[in-house]
């Protein structure tokens, strides 16, 4: 019987070394490479009051960018053929995705049937006073609200947060803080992006709520859970043997 206790607490130790060893080749890798902005990246210490934002588009930019899903990289979407200027930061928290959970909380809220999560990392919007013309790059945000967004039958939500120490706009906690003129201004952009004129064509995109920070917070974390039911966290895999 001491020889049994004997083998199961050298497993024990080994497993141990091993996931020892593992998660520091990961972060010597992360040292030598960069990391894919969506998985590699983490959705922040302060997860979901505060997190952190890769942002894909900047209040300057004609062309519609976005990240390349399987590499990684940045990518022309396409250009802005008309005069929608998104009027803020734009881009997605990391680690999380649209799926099961956000659909679910979707549907609660609406009191519909049939939504599906839209199987994209979740998107947010970052109001800052400054000038930030640069995208492709890592931003603190706090989550203030948002908007309840579905297309075609998918769950689109849109967080709306301010970055983390803004000196005009970090003074506000809620979305309802915010001037109703700026809302709109984001609502109107959602709404209409996709719409070419004269074509005839109905987009079918609607903003069913707008939701203060209370809700925002639910919905990133039913998007991390999401996340974490399709992909996983490489910093909490368990090699079992």
């Amino acid at each position: 019987m001491f020889a049994l206790f004997e083998k199961r607490e050298s497993k024990t130790e080994n497993k141990i070394k091993m996931d020892k060893s593992i998660k520091e080749l990961w972060e010597k890798m992360s040292l030598r490479f960069q990391s894919h902005p969506w998985h590699g990246v983490n959705i922040g210490e302060n997860a979901p009051n505060e997190v952190m934002s890769f942002i894909e588009m900047t209040p300057s930019d004609t062309v519609k960018y976005e990240v390349d899903k399987d590499s990684g990289f940045m990518m022309v979407d396409r250009p802005q053929k008309f005069s929608n200027i998104m009027p803020a930061l734009y881009g997605f928290v990391p680690q999380t995705y649209c799926a099961e959970e956000v659909a679910e909380y979707c549907m609660e809220k609406t009191g519909r049937d049939g939504i599906v999560g839209d199987s994209d990392p979740l998107d947010i919007c970052v109001l800052s006073e400054r000038d930030i013309n640069q995208g492709n790059i890592l931003v603190p945000a706090i989550p203030i609200g948002g908007f309840r967004m579905i297309d075609g039958g998918e769950a689109d939500d849109k967080i709306v947060a301010i970055l983390k120490g803004d000196n005009v706009y970090g003074q506000w906690n809620d979305i309802s803080e915010c001037p109703e003129a700026l809302i709109q201004r984001l609502k109107h952009y959602f709404l209409t992006y996709k719409n070419v004129p004269g074509d005839g064509k109905k987009v079918e995109v609607e903003i069913t709520h707008t939701y203060g920070k209370a809700e925002a917070i639910e919905v990133i974390k039913r998007s991390y859970s999401d996340y974490k039911r399709h992909f996983g966290i490489i910093d909490e895999t368990v090699i079992t043997y």
